[in-house]
């Protein structure tokens, strides 16, 4: 008798679990362009996370097409918008080998640029400022090579000119970081370490911001090892091209031509 109750009160729990259905899948008789709708309308509302999902379903069901090779283009740009980098990156390096031809893939090296240009944003960052000279260059390095690659290979590319802007930006800071580097140097005493790293910036980082600053840490680094001719050159070198130059800040005459720049040479 107990054998045979617990038969009945098991087979009517199982048949009980039969009655709760499975969950519907909403989705599984749209269409590409159903899924690609949804996924618009979810980036358009800042919803990066559900437009995420419907292009990846979009890619996993209809993997060919308009709307698949669109959604691999709007599914970088919800990655990054959804502070994923890295994943941003690979969806974008993965479009630009799968579609090299393709009308909108001048973004896709912009918006690497774009990744890079801001890595290392934190949310502290966001509401106390903090000089990105000091931050590790290597994403600034990257960034600024993303936005050379689209500028060279796509010069009327409408992202081109603010790509150039940054270029600019990321420029100067690369230049800085080196000095912040240079002066540390000097700060230990570590003199030929400061005068390299000073004469990398003024070698290939002319016309920025850094270069007067290099050219002092060089005068005064060569100066303390006792080669006071290289001191000397790049002391007229400075006050030549800088002659407002004083305490860390200089300022070059706008009306100064570019021939007039006079390049540091070591006797």
């Amino acid at each position: 008798m107990r054998i045979s109750g617990f038969i009945i009160i098991a087979s009517l729990f199982f048949s009980g679990c039969s009655l709760i259905p499975d969950q519907i899948d909403n989705t599984k008789d749209w269409s590409a362009s159903k899924f690609y709708s949804e996924g618009k309308r979810s980036l358009a509302d800042g919803d990066f996370e559900e437009a995420i999902k419907y292009y990846e379903q979009l890619e996993a069901r209809f993997p060919f097409g308009k709307y698949a090779q669109q959604a691999q283009v709007e599914i970088a740009y919800a990655y990054y918008k959804y502070e994923e980098p890295e994943s941003a990156l690979i969806a974008a390096d993965r479009f630009i080998k799968l579609h090299p031809r393709h009308p909108h893939v001048d973004y896709l090296y912009y918006l690497k640029g774009l990744v890079n240009f801001n890595a290392g944003k934190d949310l502290v960052s966001k509401y106390i400022p903090q000089d990105p000279t000091q931050r590790d260059p290597g994403a600034a390095r990257a960034s600024f090579d993303d936005f050379s690659v689209l500028v060279r290979k796509f010069p009327s590319s409408k992202y081109s000119a603010d790509a150039r802007q940054r270029m600019l930006f990321l420029r100067n800071n690369l230049a800085e970081y080196e000095i912040h580097v240079a002066r540390y140097y000097m700060k230990r005493q570590a003199y030929l370490a400061a005068s390299n790293r000073a004469k990398y910036v003024v070698e290939n980082y002319q016309k920025t911001t850094a270069v007067p600053k290099a050219l002092s840490i060089m005068s005064s680094a060569y100066q303390s090892i006792g080669l006071n001719d290289l001191s000397k050159d790049a002391m007229r070198v400075l006050m030549k091209n800088y002659p407002n130059y004083k305490d860390g800040a200089a300022t070059q005459a706008s009306t100064e031509e570019e021939s007039s720049w006079i390049p540091w040479k070591p006797f």
